[in-house]
């Protein structure tokens, strides 16, 4: 994680410098701002990464000599499609019209919506992974 927390201190100090002189050439208040706010965000992530990166044992892409193979290995589990995204969507899409046409449409979009986001929740909770 050292490589990223580099990356995000240099972009902090590129934001750090970049906002006073956009200031002083603009005297724009919300770019301001926003630029002030992204240093402080940056700032952020770039703390907790360094945190973190000085408490882990160093991942083979830290090492001076870390190989490719170093890092094989199973990377976790990557679900196959599902359709339950589509639903919530398309619960979404009726809460939105609701909020247009009708407060009861807007009930009967966050009743199908309850009802996909279990759907989806639970869907690994079936077959040989069933409880």
């Amino acid at each position: 994680m050292k490589a990223e927390t580099w990356i995000f201190v240099t972009t902090t100090i590129f934001f750090v410098l970049v906002t006073p002189a956009y200031w002083l050439i603009t005297g724009d208040w919300t770019g301001t701002s926003a630029l002030t706010m992204a240093a402080l965000l940056v700032a952020m992530v770039s703390l907790y990464l360094g945190f973190h990166a000085a408490r882990m044992d160093p991942r083979p892409e830290d090492r001076k000599d870390g190989e490719i193979a170093d890092g094989a290995g199973e990377l976790g589990f990557f679900p196959p499609y599902s359709w339950w995204p589509m639903w919530c969507g398309l619960a979404l899409g009726v809460c939105v019209l609701g909020v247009v046409m009708g407060w009861w449409l807007f009930i009967i979009g966050c009743f199908l919506g309850v009802l996909a986001l279990q759907g989806w929740i639970f869907e690994y909770y079936r077959g040989e992974h069933a409880h």
